[in-house]
């Protein structure tokens, strides 16, 4: 067993904490366990959030369906966003395009009398 901050063998067990053998360094004083155990969740959880985002189910619903804190799912969508392209590449214009009908009203008020636009 060998210190993970001074690189020393001078070692002794130091209790256990949290049901895993504790040691310590007799030389700097560092107290270590033997294995850390990995946090964090899965990868396949991680794709199906993600999956799940991509679908058009909103933060807290992925949490209420997974588990996961919806701000872990905020951040792993973030961390997706980052490792996309900025610039998509467009290589030719399409000659067909869909545009979706938005409807606006532009006119003036009648702040005077109240009685809305004309």
């Amino acid at each position: 067993m060998i210190c993970p901050k001074c690189q020393s063998s001078n070692i002794s067990k130091n209790g256990v904490k949290r049901g895993k053998q504790n040691h310590i360094c007799k030389d700097c004083g560092r107290q270590f366990i033997d294995v850390y155990s990995p946090t964090g969740y899965p990868e396949e959880v991680k794709r199906h959030c993600l999956h799940l985002y991509v679908e058009g189910n909103g933060f807290r619903r992925i949490e209420r369906l997974t588990g996961v804190c919806h701000n872990t799912v905020i951040n792993w969508v973030k961390a997706a966003a980052k490792s996309l392209p900025q610039d998509p590449d467009y290589e030719e214009i399409p000659e067909v395009s869909q545009v979706d009908e938005l409807q606006t009203y532009v006119g003036k008020k009648n702040i005077k009398s109240g009685s809305g636009p004309l």
